[in-house]
C-alpha cells in the first residue's frame, strides 16, 4: 500500500497564500509549496503532488495569464516537488497533478455556446501532461473529474508521453429509483461503469483505441455530500471503492491499482474561517476500510493537511 499526500490548495491558504489561482504560488512562493511537499512527506506521505491541479492555459487565461505560462509553471512545480524530495529523510514518488476544465466541456454540453470546446480541452491536457512528464513525474494524476468523458480525452492526450497513468473522478451520491442501490456518479451522471465503457469504446480516443490499457491507476477523490455523512470523507471513498471494484470484475478487468482521496469532511463556519469537520483522528480511524475496500493508494483531499496523513500513516501502519 502507498500513502498518498493531503490537499494542496487549502494546505497554502491556511498557510496565508491567498491567490486567484494556487498554481501562481509556484512563482510567487515557491517556499511555501516546497515547504507543503516537505511536511507530507515527514508525515508518511509515499506519493506527494504537484502544485498544478489550476495549471492549464485554461485556469491560468481566467486568472489574467497568458495560456503559454503553463509549461514553465508547470515544470517548476515538478522541480520545487523534487527538491523536496531530495532533501527529505524518506523517499517518495512525484505525482503530476492534472486537474478537469474550468468548467463544462463541449462533449458533455453539446455545443460549444456553453461548453468550453472539446479541442481546446485537448490542447489543454496535452500541455500539461507533456510538461508533467517532461520534468520528471512519476504519475500523470488525473483528477477530480467531474465527466468521465473528460477523463478519457485526458487519458487520450497523457498516453503519448510513457507515464503512468491514474484517473480519479469524483462523486456525488444518488439512489437508483428501481433497485433502491445507492450509485455514485460525477456532475454529468457518470458511474464507475461508464468511465470504464467510455475508456474501452475508443470514442474520445484520436484514433479510436481502447484507452484502459493506458490506465494503471483507477480511483476516488474529492467530494462531499452535506446531508448524508456516511457518504462523505473516508465512508464515501469506501463505497466509491468498492462501486469502482464491481464495475471492475463485472467487466472481467484485472490488473488496475485502487485509489481513494476524499475530502476531510465539509468544511463548516468558524470562528470567521472554512474549517473541514473530520479530524486527523476520525480519517484515520476510517481509513482502513478504504484499505479493505480495495484501495491500494489512500491520502486526502480538500482540507486534509499534514497532520491528518501522519494520523493516517499511524493507523495503517498499525494494522
Amino acid at each position: 500500500m502507498l500513502l498518498y499526500d493531503g490537499a494542496f490548495g487549502t494546505e497554502l491558504f491556511a498557510r496565508g497564500v491567498d491567490l486567484p489561482n494556487s498554481a501562481l504560488a509556484t512563482e510567487r512562493r515557491p517556499d511555501v509549496v516546497r515547504a507543503v511537499t516537505a511536511d507530507y512527506i515527514e508525515a508518511g506521505s509515499d506519493l506527494v503532488q504537484t502544485n498544478t491541479f489550476v495549471a492549464s492555459p485554461l485556469h491560468l487565461k481566467m486568472a489574467g495569464r497568458s495560456g503559454a505560462d503553463a509549461g514553465p509553471i508547470v515544470r517548476a512545480a515538478v522541480r520545487l516537488a523534487r527538491e523536496a524530495v531530495a532533501a527529505a529523510s524518506r523517499p517518495a514518488y512525484v505525482s503530476g497533478s492534472i486537474g478537469p476544465s474550468p468548467g463544462a466541456i463541449e462533449a458533455d454540453a453539446g455545443d460549444t455556446s456553453f461548453g468550453i470546446p472539446d479541442v481546446e480541452v485537448r490542447r489543454a491536457h496535452r500541455a500539461v501532461a507533456g510538461s508533467l512528464a517532461e520534468a520528471g513525474a512519476d504519475l500523470l494524476c488525473i483528477e477530480t473529474m467531474f465527466s468521465a468523458t473528460e477523463a478519457a480525452i485526458a487519458v487520450d492526450e497523457a498516453r503519448a508521453f510513457g507515464v503512468p497513468i491514474a484517473v480519479n473522478l469524483t462523486f456525488k451520491y444518488t439512489r437508483d429509483r428501481r433497485s433502491g442501490a445507492t450509485v455514485y456518479r460525477t456532475d454529468w451522471g457518470h458511474s464507475a461503469g461508464d468511465l470504464l465503457d467510455l475508456l474501452a469504446s475508443g470514442r474520445y480516443s484520436a484514433d479510436a483505441s481502447d484507452l484502459l490499457p493506458f490506465v494503471d491507476v483507477i480511483g476516488v477523490n474529492c467530494g462531499a455530500e452535506q446531508r448524508r455523512a456516511e457518504h462523505t470523507g473516508m465512508p464515501y471513498a469506501a463505497e466509491a471503492i468498492r462501486q469502482l471494484a464491481a464495475a471492475l470484475a463485472e467487466r472481467g478487468i484485472a490488473g488496475k491499482t485502487l485509489m481513494a482521496y476524499p475530502n476531510a469532511g465539509m468544511p463548516r463556519l468558524a470562528a470567521g474561517a472554512a474549517r473541514y469537520d473530520h479530524t486527523p483522528e476520525l480519517m484515520a480511524a476510517e481509513a482502513p476500510a478504504v484499505v479493505a475496500a480495495g484501495a491500494s493508494i489512500v491520502g486526502g483531499c480538500c482540507g486534509t493537511g499534514p497532520a491528518h496523513i501522519r494520523a493516517i500513516r499511524a493507523e495503517l501502519r498499525g494494522r
